[in-house]
């Protein structure tokens, strides 16, 4: 015991991963520092978002959980586990020595983020041998008019920002649900891409799991191997596959059927979930819809959450956290929800199910907010108000604290920005008696950022923005960009290779290696059980 919170040893630690029973370890570090270096099956839930996110990711109040940071002097695992508890969580405990401590006891240590779906994803390509081309060959067949489709197994908003030219955006588990009616010509080929290697590898095995008539092969690479090779990406592209017909249904439901009985995919019916849902304070559960986003927001089960089929495969550990979780998956016909059990089972999720008739009862619209813990309102102030003085010049002094990259690209004129955990940084920009307005994305980070705020400065005259920084791009006033208002190294969140600041070409280079090596790495590691 280590004042009030217990100690766990990494020997202890490593012999919990392979016992079978629930863990959840949470590595409460921001995303850009977990992202050097961190234990393969620790959920990055950083500390400065906790009381938003880990409600949702760890819903059992009494199931184990691990909590580790780098293992310096910050404390950071600490003073989340003190928080935890008193938001409930009952059995919590600490890693002795952090991320250092592990590596010093001879284990693995990974970079990156996602990293067990993505060295899934490479696991998948040597298992099944999954055909792909090159960004020159498939550049070459496009310009000689080849028969082919190219869909990109991205959500739209990855597929807007850059995209192979001629592409259609049908993310992951969406593959199989519209692949007839994009290629109903058994006759043509059918090319699958992502940015990088994952979603390519797995969307293309998709299809070829299934069963579908046409040949189909994983664009090498993805968007960065077609920047690389030279050739000219899209931009701003909006192309979807369309909704299945009536004659594209009937053979996706066909395949999906195929999939079930190939991966033993189990179906459940709503008695089921019930008792289930029952026992939720002894066995998590979770009910996540894989349909997209529209979709969704159109209506849902009151008790689901939202997460794409494609982006629950190449990211579970944003979705779920706890290993060995019961996972009930719901979508209208039973397709998507087949196609991305039968991938989360062979990546080792023991007890995952469809639920059959799952969006028969009543059903809710709009989306899904976090679960938010600890929540209190602070004081507010509405954007005409702030405009209003900072034109009068007696604007108050605007600290952001939404990520880095946001910041970057579009932040409220004279704003500094700054990270939850690092307050004392970000308020040495604050002079004293100056009042002080906190923003975010969506202005609920604020409230809590406001709070910290008043305890740290008790005197301070401090206000959350209401609505935060997108209530202030609605309203159309001014916006700047750059990074001149940064009171801290911007390490908050992973930049992806196209985010880049600067040696884009480098970063996908070394994206794409990272990924490849990963197979040996988890071997080393020993953890990870792919079926």
């Amino acid at each position: 015991m280590v004042s009030d919170i217990d100690v766990i040893s990494p020997a202890r630690l490593k012999a919990a991963l392979r016992d079978g029973e629930e863990l959840a370890l949470v590595d409460v570090r921001e995303q850009g520092v977990y992202f050097r270096a961190h234990l393969l099956f620790a959920a990055c839930i950083p500390l400065s978002h906790l009381e938003m996110r880990v409600a949702d990711l760890v819903p059992r109040r009494g199931v184990r959980m691990v909590i580790c940071d780098a293992g310096d002097d910050d404390n950071l695992a600490f003073m989340a586990a003190r928080k935890l508890r008193a938001w409930g969580y009952t059995d919590v405990s600490v890693l002795n020595g952090g991320v250092r401590g592990w590596r010093e006891a001879g284990y693995e240590v990974f970079s990156g983020v996602n990293v067990p779906s993505k060295a899934f994803g490479e696991y998948i390509e040597h298992r099944y041998e999954t055909p792909r081309l090159s960004a020159e060959e498939l550049a070459a067949r496009s310009a000689a008019g080849d028969n082919l489709v190219i869909l990109d197994s991205r959500p739209m908003e990855e597929f807007h920002n850059v995209s192979i030219p001629g592409g259609t955006d049908c993310p992951g588990a969406e593959l199989v649900y519209r692949v007839f009616d994009m290629a109903p010509d058994p006759e043509t080929l059918v090319v699958v891409n992502c940015a990088g290697r994952t979603r390519s590898i797995i969307g293309a095995q998709s299809l070829i799991n299934a069963g579908i008539p046409n040949r189909v092969m994983a664009l090498k690479n993805g968007t960065m191997g077609w920047e690389l090779a030279g050739l000219k990406a899209a931009r701003g592209e909006s192309r979807h596959a369309p909704v299945p017909s009536e004659t594209g249904l009937r053979h996706a439901l066909a395949a999906a059927e195929r999939v079930a009985k190939r991966f033993d995919v189990t179906s459940i019916d709503e008695q089921t979930l019930s008792n289930w849902q029952s026992q939720a304070d002894r066995h998590t559960l979770h009910i996540l819809d894989v349909r997209t986003p529209e979709e969704f927001t159109a209506g849902h089960r009151p008790d689901s959450r939202h997460a794409p089929g494609g982006q629950l495969v190449q990211a579970t550990d944003e979705y779920i956290a706890t290993r060995h979780a019961r996972i009930v998956l719901v979508d209208n016909d039973g397709v998507r929800a087949t196609m991305t059990a039968s991938w989360l089972l062979q990546m080792g999720w023991r007890d995952v199910n469809v639920l059959r008739r799952g969006l028969e009862g009543e059903l809710v619209r709009g989306t899904t907010g976090n679960t938010l813990l600890a929540f209190r309102a602070a004081s507010q102030i509405s954007v005409e108000a702030l405009h209003a003085a900072q034109l009068a010049g007696s604007g108050p002094t605007v600290l952001d604290v939404g990520s880095s990259l946001k910041f970057r690209r579009a932040h409220i004129p004279c704003a500094s920005w700054g990270v939850r955990t690092r307050l004392i940084q970000a308020l040495t920009r604050v002079p004293a008696g100056k009042p002080v307005v906190i923003t975010s994305p969506d202005g609920l980070l604020a409230h809590y950022v406001a709070q910290d705020i008043s305890q740290l400065r008790p005197e301070a005259s401090v206000h959350a923005l209401a609505g935060g920084t997108a209530a202030w791009i609605a309203a159309g006033l001014p916006l700047e960009s750059g990074d001149l208002g940064f009171t801290c190294e911007p390490d908050d969140v992973w930049y992806k290779p196209y985010e880049q600041p600067g040696g884009v070409r480098d970063a996908m280079q070394g994206y794409l290696t990272w990924e490849v090596n990963l197979v040996e790495q988890i071997e080393r590691d020993g953890d990870a059980v792919f079926v």
